[in-house]
């Protein structure tokens, strides 16, 4: 029997011991996207196939991303094009903003949302195929956009019920030079103590040294309580926006924790970084993480300049967003705030097979006269085997049509939880004034 790949699980109807069922994800990614478009951020599409050298500039190849966790190879071109899964969104949105001039007299506000590919070792909340939600702000370098995604974020945690749950931790990782003369500190800091250091940060020390701050290994940690603090290399500036953005989070009453080593490793981000976290699901503590990238776009920009031959200086666009894994989020819904389950429509259909025409004729009249229920039907088979069909739906009523009810032009419609049925005109669920419709239509 052919099954599926390690790490890329099917959404089914029904609850797997990978995924909650589809209906709970479609709840989800609804809320969110009301959220979305209460902010009036526009959706986008992207593919899921690009070059691989876009994510090897965007994320950085000392990243474990690109150096391990790409799903990459090489298409049928002559030259063959290397070319990878997207293993995020914001390169390929950003790739997209400048590929259609987006920018161009604009400050466009985006979102995404789809599946993402990492080669790691699954895990409850991690696969190899999972999925997420991206929202990228391009081309304001005011804080206050900072401040929306938050209070964005913050909305999103409120509708879902599961605010109480999440902590929001900020930093500021200041500007580039701000952030090279710390980086320099650290490593002189952390030289002499290569060897106490786990393999991990040995490694990262000469790559990428701002990643040892993100160390899980207790003994590294223990190591950096007395390493230089990235705070004390910020310019006035950065600080300045840093104390705007704790404002605006304050007057929107939205609580927060300044954590110190909250970073990210790439030259392209600066000054606002934050996460919201928490303690619900085991290791896996990151539910969003978000910050400033004002540099990527220049960076993406200077390949094509580099394919022209051309060294002129590049100009970068400001940028802010951040992503969601939404696997994750659904565990901590319903860890703590339980979504009820959802029937699989709100009405029945039964009909005896000899008069399945009638019954065809019927739903489709209800589902066109209304559009807020969801009207179900079985095949053709005998009542007692669509009534066991019935039972299994959920369907708050169930509507009986054979031929006692054709001949008098009524319908019988049995309420499934009460067990009751009664006799009405053909036109009775038609009315938005019956009771029991409008409890359903809830």
């Amino acid at each position: 029997m052919i099954k599926s790949i390690k790490g890329f699980n099917d959404i089914l109807h029904v609850a797997t011991s990978t995924s909650q069922p589809s209906s709970y994800w479609r709840r989800l990614e609804g809320i969110l996207k009301e959220v979305l478009d209460q902010f009036g951020y526009e959706e986008i599409r992207l593919p899921i196939v690009e070059e691989t050298q876009l994510f090897a500039r965007a994320i950085g190849d000392a990243t474990d991303i690109v150096e391990k966790e790409m799903f990459s190879f090489t298409d049928k071109s002559d030259p063959p094009t290397p070319i990878t899964l997207r293993p995020e969104g914001t390169a390929g949105a950003v790739r997209a903003v400048i590929e259609h001039n987006l920018l161009r007299g604009d400050s466009p506000k985006l979102w995404y949302m789809g599946p993402m590919f990492r080669y790691e070792q699954p895990q409850k909340g991690r696969y190899r195929q999972f999925h997420q939600l991206g929202v990228e702000a391009f081309g304001s370098e005011h804080v206050d956009v900072e401040a929306e995604l938050i209070a964005m974020t913050y909305m999103m945690w409120q509708r879902l019920g599961i605010d109480h749950e999440l902590t929001l931790e900020i930093n500021s990782l200041g500007e580039l030079e701000e952030r090279h003369a710390y980086r320099a500190a650290l490593v002189e800091f952390l030289t002499d103590k290569k060897e106490q250091l786990d393999a991990d940060s040995q490694r990262r020390l000469s790559t990428n040294p701002l990643r040892i701050l993100d160390s899980k290994d207790p003994n590294t940690q223990a190591l950096l309580t007395d390493a230089p603090r990235l705070s004390d290399f910020l310019g006035e500036q950065s600080r300045s926006d840093f104390e705007q953005l704790q404002s605006y989070l304050t007057a929107l009453g939205i609580d927060f924790v300044i954590n110190p080593k909250l970073v990210r490793g790439l030259d392209y981000y600066n000054k606002t970084v934050f996460e919201w976290v928490t303690d619900k699901l085991g290791s896996q503590a990151t539910v969003c993480a978000g910050g400033r990238y004002d540099g990527l776009i220049g960076q993406l920009k200077s390949i094509g300049q580099s394919k022209k031959g051309s060294d002129k200086p590049v100009k970068s666009d400001p940028a802010v967003g951040f992503a969601m894994g939404l696997e994750r989020l659904l565990l901590l819904v319903q860890a703590v705030n339980p979504m009820p389950e959802a029937p699989a429509c709100d009405v029945f259909v039964v009909v005896h097979p000899d008069l399945y025409e009638q019954g065809l004729i019927y739903a489709q009249s209800l589902r066109a006269a209304r559009l807020d229920l969801r009207v179900k039907m079985a095949s053709a088979s005998s009542l007692k085997s669509q009534m066991k069909k019935a039972d299994k739906s959920g369907a708050k009523l169930t509507v009986i049509l054979a031929q006692d009810e054709i001949d008098s032009q009524r319908i019988s419609v049995k309420d499934m939880q009460t067990g009751e049925q009664s006799c009405h005109d053909r036109l009775w669920l038609h009315s938005a004034d019956n009771f029991t419709v409008d409890e359903i239509a809830r």
